[in-house]
């Protein structure tokens, strides 16, 4: 219930600040069975020493000639496509990563994603976002304004792409909203300020991932899911947010 054999990925997620999380979603889909995952990255490499096979690729989500470049050599080379994965990443260059590059991804593979979709096994597009989305910033030295508002944006091109898409009855977008993650080791003060009295792990965002993309929610569409420790209903009161 909880697989994805024989499933081809697509993982947005080599950016500096998510490549963690984006090589940890790749690996953690390929431990559930997926045929293939294709990574965006800075470097051509994949998650190693896991069954299945995972390749990275440059890539510039907000860069629609790139977009389409990506697109037809995973037609070429796979002729389908099962999961796209599209994180927003942290002005115009946030508006771009986080709306444009997730409305081109979405509007140019819809295509592909059809090919190998059925209303029993629908393809799915998962959008990961953040808590800010769902949140009053702050607006101190340290704000958060046009990130949030940029998170806002993907959350409701998700919702409102939620209704044309599942018409289909073949596809469905779903929303993932992450809080802090822990990669690169976080600090005392931000846990504690979580109700679980701990920052997220990237095991944390793999399980929902999969979960997502499993038949085990293969009647769920146009859903957000928080995964923040309860985090959002804090989120706005403390500067450090």
């Amino acid at each position: 219930m909880f697989r994805l054999d024989g499933k081809v990925a697509l993982v947005m997620g080599g950016g500096r600040r998510y490549r963690g999380l984006g090589r940890h979603t790749a690996t953690a889909f390929l431990l559930a069975g997926a045929k293939k995952v294709i990574i965006t990255a800075r470097k051509a490499e994949g998650p190693q020493g896991v069954k299945g096979r995972a390749i990275g690729i440059p890539d510039n989500v907000s860069n629609e000639a790139e977009i389409l470049r990506l697109l037809r050599k995973i037609e070429q080379e796979d002729g389908r496509l099962d999961i796209l994965n599209a994180p927003n990443q942290a002005s115009e260059k946030i508006l771009n990563l986080n709306v444009r590059g997730v409305f081109l991804l979405a509007q140019k593979f819809i295509p592909l994603l059809e090919k190998s979709a059925s209303q029993q096994d629908p393809s799915l597009i998962i959008i990961v976002g953040s808590v800010a989305g769902r949140t009053v910033p702050h607006t101190g030295e340290n704000g958060t304004l046009m990130y949030a508002v940029s998170k806002a944006a993907a959350t409701n091109l998700e919702l409102a792409t939620s209704q044309p898409m599942s018409s289909h009855q073949d596809f469905f977008p779903s929303k993932l909203a992450s809080g802090l993650i822990d990669i690169l080791g976080g600090t005392k003060e931000l846990e504690e300020a979580n109700p679980r009295k701990r920052l997220g792990e990237p095991d944390d965002i793999a399980g929902v991932m999969i979960y997502l993309c499993s038949p085990a929610a293969s009647y769920i569409n146009g859903v957000e899911i928080s995964v923040d420790g309860g985090m959002k209903y804090k989120i706005g009161r403390s500067s450090k947010m």
